[in-house]
């Protein structure tokens, strides 16, 4: 929030470089290559920067027509490029939409309306090329949309322990993803299939505001959730089953 966006080695845990930016950033991504990363937040505007000069290159905003949309209206709280691209993106916010963005165009090409996007919330499955969208509502808050067409491929049903107003998602292979937030408290793993919960950390804290997913590598991916200022590592596959069927992760703090 303090518009400070900080550039990290992960091995040496070492910054390397500070930008301070006019708004609060909200969110960061790199593209695949890790050429390019982007920034959004409470200046409705996607600003690309390379990555080794960390120049800022230019900056993806909306028109001052007020006759169309081809951009963002209010903050932007997720960005994703495409798993198979380094120049085309996606974002979402508090406008209700997802814009689709290349760095060849300073506008918005296209858009989905209706997802209501607060934090980490969308991500493009790399093989069946779906978007997935966690909305902060009580119905409907998790959608899976075709990323060529726009259209609604369909809904996933909230858990049966109450719905949750959704802060962060991941797809996690092709058959499952994750899914957490407020209100009811929970991460959740679902099965697409059966749009089943098959696995549940509850009784957290607090509300869940992000999450993330180990990827690559033979093992089984790690899932990684933060509630309250607890960090909780999960395995998938752990636990015996509740008399739900479901499974109480394992967790680590």
């Amino acid at each position: 929030a303090s518009g400070k966006v900080k550039l990290w080695h992960v091995e040496t845990q070492q910054c390397l470089h500070t930008l301070a930016e006019d708004q609060e950033t909200l969110t960061a991504s790199f593209n695949p290559s890790g050429s390019r990363f982007v920034t959004g937040g409470s200046a409705a505007s996607i600003r690309v920067y390379d990555t080794v000069t960390h120049h800022s290159l230019l900056t993806l905003t909306s028109s001052p027509s007020m006759m169309v949309m081809d951009g963002h209206q209010s903050r932007v709280f997720a960005l994703k490029f495409h798993p198979g691209s380094c120049s085309e993106l996606i974002s979402g916010g508090w406008d209700n939409t997802v814009q689709f963005w290349t760095e060849n165009h300073p506008r918005s090409i296209r858009k989905i309306f209706g997802p209501h996007l607060c934090g980490d919330a969308m991500q493009i499955h790399p093989e069946t090329n779906q978007i997935l969208t966690g909305s902060w509502r009580k119905e409907k808050s998790l959608e899976v949309w075709d990323y060529m067409s726009g259209e609604k491929i369909q809904d996933i049903a909230e858990d049966e322990r109450g719905n949750s107003l959704i802060y962060s998602c991941h797809w996690l292979g092709s058959d499952h993803l994750i899914a957490a937030g407020t209100r009811s408290n929970i991460c959740r793993l679902v099965e697409r299939g059966s749009m089943a919960t098959i696995g549940r950390l509850a009784n957290l804290p607090r509300g869940v505001y992000s999450t993330d997913v180990t990827s690559g590598g033979s093992g089984r991916p790690l899932i990684a959730v933060c509630s309250d200022d607890h960090v909780y590592l999960l395995d998938p596959g752990s636990g015996s089953p509740e008399s739900d069927g479901t499974r109480p992760w394992l967790t680590g703090e």
